[in-house]
């Protein structure tokens, strides 16, 4: 079973993801076409692991008995310190402001929640387009 397990996840990947000259060639595209990939890729990249650094303490938190305390709130506010940091890299990659992106931010959350109050249904029933 994983033998055809693994074939068939070598079929559905991609030839980028499988040979560097491929990926280097993309690498290579997706700048000559304009896109800040060395600094996107290391904002993406960073937010995911910063955002898992600070979900790994909270799942502690919650499922492991890790109890709370001042070093804890700290040690989260540190992370969040981070995921700031990528995030603003990922605002200089793409060349927005990131004013401009909160603000397109509550734009969408206030189209999605007329009033400003949170719907369970308009929650899990977005119009088209809504992401």
């Amino acid at each position: 079973m994983l033998d055809k397990y693994t074939t068939f996840v070598d079929g559905v990947t991609s030839s980028a993801s499988k040979d560097v000259q491929e990926y280097v060639e993309s690498i290579l595209r997706l700048a000559e076409e304009g896109c800040d990939i060395a600094r996107l890729d290391t904002a993406f990249t960073g937010l995911c692991s910063e955002s898992g650094e600070a979900n790994d303490l909270v799942k502690k938190l919650k499922f492991h008995g890790k109890k709370w305390s001042p070093e804890i709130r700290e040690h989260l506010i540190k992370e969040l310190g981070d995921v700031a940091w990528y995030w603003a890299n990922a605002c200089k990659a793409l060349d927005v402001d990131p004013e401009d992106v909160l603000i397109q931010n509550v734009k969408k959350l206030e189209a999605r929640y007329p009033g400003g109050t949170f719907s369970i249904e308009k929650s899990e029933n977005r119009k088209d387009g809504d992401i």
